[in-house]
């Protein structure tokens, strides 16, 4: 009959045991029993309070006899078609070649000078990928259709053409100016 002190690997694991523990009983805990009298010589600090936060509020939507949000405006505005053909008038060209500047949107665009040839005025203008293309009025330019109306020494004006939120559209002005 063999005995457990018999198998090799119950021994191993039996001195290794013996070893491990026999490390943990020294007596030189100094500096351990040291550090726990400085933390326990501390005066204790304030835990500040947890900040209080508001109840978020609801919101009933009680309007059963407005437009649902989720219904598209065409199917609710059934003079939509009389707003674009009356309106102001004003729409964008859509069959028009788009060009390269419409690929951003304005505020990606930075106009990076001027440049005099032949008695015409361009504006130079860099986009984000650090391509710079020559403009002048009559240009596009950003995504709302913005046509480039003036160019001085140090902008841009552009008049865009936007949605009014009714289905026809509205111009607005913008610029783009030097940047340094």
């Amino acid at each position: 009959m063999k005995t457990f002190l018999h198998n090799p690997l119950a021994a191993a694991v039996l001195m290794a045991s013996a070893a491990g523990l026999a490390g943990c009983g020294g007596a030189n805990t100094q500096d351990l029993e040291q550090y726990v009298q400085e933390v326990s010589a501390q005066q204790p600090t304030r835990i500040e309070p947890l900040p209080e936060f508001k109840p978020f509020e609801t919101f009933l939507y009680q309007a059963g006899d407005l437009r649902s949000p989720f219904q598209p405006m065409d199917s609710v505005r059934p003079d939509r078609q009389m707003v674009q053909e009356g309106g102001s008038g004003i729409r964008p060209d859509l069959q028009r070649p788009r060009e390269p500047l419409e690929e951003a949107p304005l505020d990606a665009l930075r106009m990076v000078g001027t440049l005099e040839q032949f008695g015409e005025s361009w504006a130079l203008v860099r986009m984000n990928d650090g391509t710079i293309h020559r403009v002048q009025p009559g240009n596009y330019a950003g995504h709302n259709h913005g046509k480039i109306t003036r160019i001085t020494e140090d902008r841009i004006e552009l008049t865009e053409i936007i949605p009014d939120g009714l289905g026809g559209w509205q111009e607005r002005q913008a610029s783009l100016a030097l940047s340094e």
